[in-house]
């Protein structure tokens, strides 16, 4: 099978990545103003660049919304390398690729980060951020659940809205 591109397929792409991606920050935003965690992807990200927290919130804004229309491609050849294109399985991959993200990513995450502690050598001069610990609990109890509610919303968007590929 030879997979034939639309070109009006990146748009829907870019377009409903961007929403799907609006959706999961309100999610993850909204879980953190209402204190049921303290996990902000946005801010992670930015001070990979910038040990500046302000900066940081605005370039890891910037670089969270590129990356989920990254992630709402591959969501796309996902859906159309299986055949499916329903809300429910997106949820389920939303729910893999949040449960990637807690289990794999976020361990790996003060090896990676210049500007999170281990939890093995805390904090020093540099290295002023909490390590999220398993499945991001240091940033709260409930960050697991909303982390994986909100993955679960951006593929069920995207698992909608999509539309399906052509293959010859």
């Amino acid at each position: 099978m030879i997979y034939v591109w639309q070109p009006a397929a990146l748009l829907h792409v870019g377009v409903w990545g961007f929403v799907a991606t609006a959706m999961l920050s309100i999610v993850l935003q909204g879980s953190q103003g209402i204190g049921l965690s303290r996990l902000s992807l946005p801010f992670l990200v930015g001070t990979v660049f910038t040990g500046n927290r302000d900066r940081a919130s605005v370039y890891g804004f910037t670089f969270y919304i590129i990356g989920g229309w990254i992630f709402a491609f591959m969501y796309y050849l996902v859906f159309s390398s299986v055949g499916h294109h329903d809300w429910w399985f997106g949820a389920l991959i939303g729910a893999l690729h949040g449960l990637f993200l807690l289990i794999v990513a976020m361990p790996l995450l003060p090896h990676l980060h210049p500007r999170i502690a281990t939890e093995y050598d805390g904090p020093d001069a540099n290295r002023r951020l909490e390590p999220p610990g398993f499945l991001g609990l240091n940033y709260g109890r409930m960050t697991p659940v909303t982390t994986v509610i909100g993955h679960m919303l951006y593929g069920a968007i995207l698992g909608a809205a999509l539309p399906p590929a052509i293959w010859y």
